[in-house]
């Protein structure tokens, strides 16, 4: 389970959501058995998706942050919703690339730097809600920032961060959205305060591997302000796949379609993009499946 908090600074001037996602990200990398640069692109894309699933205000509401850009990676998507619990699949999940001359994981290099993020709120009304704006860097922090910037007018800092090991497995992740309230806006001092903290932080990858929890990283990333927590829970990586859905997809197809699979395979075997779990279908169940 990863950790997820809410604060506000006690002059309602700055919100924020951090979460220690280790263990969602492990559980990604687990699944779908991806390589270092795609697990860290990844699950910096989970991360972020969380908090901003957790935000939402519905219990049924959902968001989905698609990253579509030029990489080899292919297109990233993450589904979370209001409790923060997400889900995601890499188009390609195994990527060798070369490391950056730093030595970091080239995550902009996998994604790609020309292309579109979407964001796609689900609240429950007749139509969802749609944004999208051009990939900033490929390195999927700033790109979340720049979201908030160009599509809901919110300032923002953003920073996701996933550590690898040797072995391929998770050493730790985590992020954190930072944003100014509206009635931040003219509070110049505000802004320059966190900006300072901001610039001296070292990255979250990290301050988790040193053994900060997120409270204490929301803290340095505040420093200067009384930080309230506003609410505290557990986030997962969590599928909600079953057959039902699988076949209530299989029963959508029409009649051709579905005459075709019955007729020419003695079972259809579908799997989930989240999870990988594999529902099959025998040929004489698919014959029922058809409308008459």
């Amino acid at each position: 389970m990863g950790k997820l908090i809410r604060c506000i600074t006690s002059d309602g001037l700055v919100m924020a959501t951090a979460l220690d996602s280790t263990d969602i990200v492990a559980e990604a990398e687990r699944l779908h058995k991806s390589s270092a640069v795609v697990t860290a692109a990844l699950g910096r894309l989970l991360t972020a998706t969380s908090m901003m699933g957790n935000a939402l205000k519905g219990k049924n509401n959902t968001i989905t942050v698609k990253l579509d850009g030029d990489g080899p990676a292919g297109a990233l998507i993450a589904v979370a919703d209001s409790n923060g619990d997400v889900r995601g699949y890499a188009v390609n999940p195994v990527v060798e690339i070369p490391l950056k001359e730093n030595g970091k994981l080239d995550v902009c290099g996998a994604v790609g730097t020309q292309g579109t993020l979407y964001v796609i709120k689900d609240l429950g009304l007749k139509e969802p809600y749609n944004g999208f704006v051009p990939i900033a860097t490929g390195e999927i922090a700033e790109d979340i920032a720049s979201y908030y910037a160009i599509s809901e007018q919110i300032p923002t800092v953003c920073a996701l961060g996933v550590l690898v090991n040797p072995d391929l497995t998770v050493r730790v992740a985590g992020g954190y959205i930072i944003q100014l309230l509206p009635a931040a806006h003219g509070y110049e001092e505000v802004i320059t305060k966190l900006e300072n903290n901001i610039k001296v932080m070292k990255p979250i990858t990290t301050l988790l591997d040193e053994g900060k929890t997120i409270e204490e990283i929301v803290e340095i990333a505040l420093t200067g302000f009384e930080v309230e927590v506003l609410e505290e829970q557990t986030a997962a990586y969590k599928c909600n796949c079953s057959r039902v859905r699988f076949e209530k997809a299989l029963k959508s197809l029409n009649r051709e379609e579905l005459t075709e699979m019955a007729e020419e395979m003695e079972k259809a075997e579908t799997v989930c993009q989240f999870c990988n779990s594999v529902y099959t279908f025998t040929s004489d169940e698919l014959k029922s499946f058809i409308k008459k």
